[in-house]
């Protein structure tokens, strides 16, 4: 019987103690499994808290002092209204931006962006912008959640609008796998980092600027350049109803821009007044205000405030001048020889360089030519249709600053396009007178203002063959016979006889006169084994010809007293870090002497002043004009060259196919030239050139163009170097 009890109590503690194991053996599992979970879970987030530390040591930190120029280059120009005794006067405008992949910035201060433009983007995409240390976890779990389990309709990111800046600014944008969680934690830690930096104004002011807010097509950045594109404003003349209509953009700018989806963002932006009237950024009215109003969209990227000031008229990154153009391509020769790089990777510095560039134009100028250009009657002798005469003009000061550039007639269609005052090489006819045979005679001492020369041709060898050249040609383009008249230095240039020049290459020789304009004057485009004859240094019958800009830099020597200074469009470079890597010398040649650049300036002035002057269509009253007319052969090129006081300037009209040009139809170049610069001239500081002490007036014997005695009848008054004066006339 106690056997029996003693089986049956073991087999009860047997069948009692089984769950108490299973249970303790349970339990022994899930606590090593939750401190296996606790342990690694340590191990795990401290060796992230490690990495993390880790990462945030050697992350490069942000900075939004210079993100304006870190994305966009910018060209000034000098403020015509610059007032030095007002401290507020800004000396220097922007004149042109210029930003990378082609992409239309324009920057805008934070003051000058209505409140609630800011408020539109503030309360859209980023509720707790203002009360957040640059993350806003909140808001990231929720956007994570809503991923999963879709508690709104519209999907919603978690980055706030210091997280978007810092992806803006570094391009750093991954999102799949391990690069997209290491990039989240950089962009983490750095608006982390740029909160405790910057304040929240800053901050926004970077992020305004830079947001994308292009189309499919038209790559924009910053409220400023998409209020100019999309409603042709500026950002501080935007409506509310447009304020959150660039503010709908920012979710999905190629399904949202109300230029390719005017729908899509009308949705959008019902949205955003709604996220804004409910934070109370804008009151009950103001909503319905903004609801009903309908968007007119222009989609125009070339727009420009219309104001009365010159230098407020602020470029955005629409077609350039052709004085930015000109700008650009010598910057990038300077990037070129600074660095030693190629053409290529100069312009990509350029674009997104964040360089100051600081140009010579004189806006007013600049904006007044491009005018001139555009009104036909300035070329026309009478009012026709389908005119595809080209033409170009370029003027500079005498030490070869560029203060105006326009490279053809008509409206500019497109960025860096073709300059015929720059790229076009055409025959300067007559032009090339004054600078090849006159110039160089004169300051050798062969000739003076009245030495006599007979209207008689040389012998030249033409294709084995002695011929009597050159041919003179009437202005009507009409060749006469040689007069075999006796004519002094002043009246065959102001005729524009082509045998004086003849004769002077032919006692220089041609050679001499080549070397004279490419050594002392840096014309870069003639053919050393063409152009060393009498043709191109008579005539300008060259096998390429000479480009304007070069042809007007060379008379800079008839107005500064012989100087030669190589033009400039671009005076001072200055790097992102405000470091000026390039300053324009004013390094100069001297060409001819003093003497002999203003008995020379005074020979022009016969050409426009004179009884028999070509150019008399170029005199403007009160102001001295110098200069000369200039028609290649068949009437193919015209060309004025004008110097004046403070400037040297000069036009050409031709045609792209290089025919004839139907002179009736059109104005002589000697009128269009004054058509186009009389306004400037008549504005100049100085009215008249200066003298130098080395030239002497004096009377000189017509008949001989010696100095005159007693027994001269006839005299004339002449300008002479003092030191080459010619002999006085014994009798005739």
């Amino acid at each position: 019987m106690a056997n029996k009890r003693s089986v049956d109590l073991k087999k009860k503690k047997n069948k009692v103690s089984t769950p108490v194991k299973v249970l303790k053996v349970t339990g022994t599992v899930i606590l090593s499994m939750i401190f296996i979970i606790i342990i690694t879970g340590s191990i795990f987030a401290t060796a992230l808290t490690i990495y993390v530390l880790n990462y945030v040591d050697s992350t490069t930190p942000i900075s939004l002092d210079n993100v304006e120029l870190n994305f966009t280059s910018r060209f000034l120009a000098e403020n015509p209204d610059y007032d030095e005794t007002n401290e507020e006067s800004e000396q220097y405008v922007t004149y042109y931006t210029l930003a990378q992949n082609g992409e239309r910035r324009v920057w805008a201060d934070l003051e000058n962006i209505p409140k609630y433009v800011r408020d539109a983007f503030v309360y859209s995409e980023d509720e707790r912008f203002y009360s957040h240390d640059g993350v806003d976890f909140k808001r990231t779990i929720a956007a994570f959640a809503n991923l999963i389990l879709h508690f709104y309709d519209e999907e919603f990111g978690g980055s706030t609008i210091t997280q978007q800046t810092v992806k803006n600014i570094t391009g750093d944008d991954d999102t799949q796998g391990g690069a997209g969680i290491t990039r989240k934690i950089r962009e983490i830690t750095r608006s982390i980092s740029i909160e405790k930096k910057y304040t929240k104004d800053e901050i926004l002011e970077t992020y305004l600027n830079i947001i994308f807010l292009g189309t499919n097509q038209v790559n924009i950045r910053g409220v400023q350049a998409a209020a100019n594109f999309y409603f042709s404003k500026d950002v501080s003349e935007l409506t509310l109803g447009e304020a959150a209509s660039l503010a709908a953009i920012t979710k999905n700018p190629s399904w949202r821009n109300p230029y390719d989806h005017l729908d899509n963002n009308y949705e959008r932006r019902a949205n955003v007044l709604k996220v804004m009237l409910n934070n109370g950024a804008i009151s009950t009215k103001e909503y319905d205000e903004a609801m009903n109003e309908e968007l007119v969209i222009t989609g125009d990227i070339n727009f420009s405030s219309d104001v009365d000031s010159v230098a407020e008229e602020i470029a955005n990154q629409g077609v350039s001048s052709y004085y930015i153009d000109e700008s650009i391509r010598e910057t990038i020769s300077i990037l070129q020889e600074i660095y030693g790089i190629t053409y290529n990777s100069a312009s990509e510095r350029i674009a997104g360089g964040g360089y100051t560039i600081t140009t010579n134009v004189d806006l007013e100028m600049q904006k007044l030519i491009e005018d001139k250009f555009m009104d036909d009657s300035n070329f026309q002798s009478y009012a026709f249709e389908n005119d595809e005469l080209w033409a170009a003009f370029i003027c500079m000061d005498y030490e070869g600053h560029v203060r105006a550039v326009v490279g053809n007639r008509g409206e500019k269609a497109s960025y860096m396009c073709w300059n015929n005052a720059t790229q076009s090489t055409r025959s300067p006819g007559s032009t090339i007178k004054p600078i090849a045979s006159y110039a160089p005679a004169l300051d050798q001492d062969l000739i003076n203002w009245s030495t006599m020369f007979k209207d008689e041709p040389i012998t030249i060898t033409v294709d084995g063959v002695e011929t009597e050249w050159p041919r003179n040609y009437s202005e009507t383009g009409n060749v006469t016979n040689w007069s075999y008249n006796y004519y002094p230095t002043y009246q065959m240039l102001q005729r524009s006889l082509n045998t004086a020049p003849a004769q002077l290459v032919q006692t220089m020789t041609p050679a001499y006169c080549y070397n004279f304009l490419v050594n002392k004057l840096h014309v870069s485009t003639l053919d050393s084994d063409y152009d060393k004859d009498y043709s191109p240094m008579t005539v300008g019958g060259m096998r390429k010809g000479m480009k304007l800009s070069e042809l007007v830099a060379a008379y800079q020597i008839f107005g500064n007293g012989g100087r030669y200074y190589e033009p400039k469009y671009v005076s001072r470079i200055v790097d992102r870090e405000g470091t000026v890597i390039y300053e324009a010398n004013d390094i100069y040649d001297n060409a001819i002497d003093e003497s002999t650049s203003y008995v020379m300036n005074r020979l022009l002035k016969e050409v426009i002043d004179g009884n028999n002057a070509t150019g008399s269509q170029a005199h403007i009253d009160g102001v001295e004009v110098c200069g000369k007319t200039g028609t290649s052969q068949e009437w193919q090129n015209l060309t004025f060259v004008g110097c004046t006081p403070d400037y040297v300037s000069g036009v050409w009209i031709g045609f792209e196919d290089v025919t004839q040009i139907p002179t009736e139809k059109y104005q002589n170049i000697a009128k269009i030239w004054r058509n186009i610069f009389v306004d400037i001239a008549q504005d100049e500081e100085n009215k008249e050139f200066e003298a130098p002490d080395s030239v002497v007036t004096a009377k000189f014997c017509t008949r001989t163009g010696k100095l005159a005695s007693r027994s001269c009848g006839s005299t004339a008054t002449g300008y002479y170097k003092e030191s080459a004066m010619p002999e006085t006339c014994s009798g005739h």
